[in-house]
């Protein structure tokens, strides 16, 4: 070949080079860009396998705070006592990271965390006393009586161990009991890898449990002005902020984490116990004041004053309050009814077996919460149309038949839909 042809050949080739070079620094960074063990800070033959393996695993890290605090993969997954190992490429692993790994580093949260109701009592709500030790038991029963010690869910029971294994148990396990003697998974708000304090003050974290019929937290907090206003202005909030310092100027908006756990301004303390600052029971069928009841609602309201005033505050609990004495009185009425029937024989002990049972389970489960959380989250909506409206209608439904199991109507004596059709357009 001439040196001409030579020439040429490196310059095409050149050019070649230097064009993809140029169409590669245009390609978007989510494209090309690659984890390395530096930008990790992991150990080296972690990184260079699981880049390949689990790619993603690594770029959630490589975004955490614990990678840019210098911690490297087996500063968490070293097995601690009580965890089953795993030997893996040379190293000895635990099978399962659990709140024990956490809890080296983050002792106080995990603490408040175990005093909290999303510790044993979740786990317990589903499955009763069975997989927690005595003391596991004992320490729980000191917090939150009777809802650790106590049998399995009855309504779980009769959906069956499907139900319960892809249903209930994936929010539920937030408390479950770990092998290590340990409870918990921290990871179920602050996830695997990425361990953002940024993820867990996102509403759709807490929403993940906290929605649907029974608990429609989510769904209230959507629809009230917080909510609006945080989807209007979620770019300008810093969901990174150190907890320690975290203020209004960096979250003018609350999300569920705002008001329930953060230390926000010089009035709080953060906390991983979300009930510490709930001065009512709302879960249950009739809301009753909490032990803590004056405590809790005054740093509730410490946290409502970084952007209302006391007078708002005082009468946005008063109005809250009422709805809660209304929804008492209307599941009391219920309940009695039921009552009366299993006295009078006319009901069997077993709790779920009369359509009339599964009525009163919906009325106060499904529509008084509703309308109570809906009173305490600013959702209107919830508090009326999803709550009361709901909780008037099923009442009206579980007298009549009640007056059928006492042979006082006959079965085909309910009133039919053209009976009962009236113009409810009126709000």
């Amino acid at each position: 070949m001439s040196f001409r042809g030579v020439f040429v050949a490196v310059f095409l080739g050149t050019a070649l080079i230097v064009a993809a070079f140029l169409l590669n620094a245009r390609r978007p960074e989510s494209e090309v860009r690659r984890p390395t063990p530096a930008l990790v800070k992991a150990n080296g033959r972690c990184a260079q396998c699981h880049e390949h393996e689990t790619g993603a695993v690594i770029h959630e890290f490589e975004m955490s705070a614990h990678a840019a605090a210098g911690l490297n993969c087996l500063d968490c997954h070293t097995p601690l006592e009580g965890q089953e190992i795993l030997p893996h490429k040379g190293f000895e692993i635990a099978r399962q990271v659990t709140a024990l790994n956490c809890a080296g580093c983050h002792k106080d949260q995990y603490d408040q965390y175990l005093r909290s109701r999303h510790a044993a009592p979740s786990w317990a709500a589903v499955t009763g006393s069975t997989d927690f030790t005595a003391e596991q038991i004992a320490f729980a029963e000191e917090h939150h009586p009777g809802w650790v010690d106590r049998d399995p869910n009855a309504l779980a029971q009769l959906e069956g161990p499907a139900a319960i294994t892809k249903g209930c148990q994936k929010c539920h396990d937030i408390g479950k009991p770990n092998a290590d003697g340990s409870i918990g998974s921290c990871t179920s708000c602050h996830a695997r890898h990425v361990a953002s304090v940024e993820l867990a003050r996102t509403p759709q974290t807490c929403g993940q449990c906290h929605m649907g019929p029974d608990h429609s937290q989510l769904e209230i907090y959507n629809e009230s002005k917080h909510g609006v206003l945080f989807t209007a202005q979620h770019a300008q909030m810093n969901l990174k902020a150190d907890p320690e310092t975290l203020s209004a100027a960096d979250m003018p908006v609350p999300t569920c984490s705002t008001c329930h756990m953060s230390g926000i301004g010089e009035r709080l303390d953060p906390t991983h116990d979300p009930g510490e600052r709930l001065s009512y029971f709302l879960f249950a069928d009739v809301s009753d004041r909490r032990d803590d009841f004056r405590r809790a609602q005054q740093n509730m309201k410490a946290a409502c004053l970084e952007c209302h005033t006391n007078n708002r505050i005082g009468s946005f609990y008063r109005e809250a309050e009422s709805v809660v004495k209304s929804t008492n009185s209307l599941v009391k009425q219920a309940r009695e009814v039921i009552d009366g029937l299993r006295q009078d024989g006319l009901l069997t002990p077993a709790p779920f077996d009369e359509p009339i049972e599964f009525a009163y389970f919906d009325l106060w489960h499904y529509y008084g919460r509703t309308a109570k959380h809906g009173a305490f989250m600013g959702g209107a909506d919830f508090v009326q149309w999803h709550g009361f409206y709901e909780l008037v209608n099923k009442l009206a439904e579980i007298k009549h038949q009640a007056a059928e199991l006492r042979g006082e109507v006959a079965a085909d004596d309910a009133p039919s839909d053209a009976d009962t059709d009236t113009d409810t357009d009126t709000e």
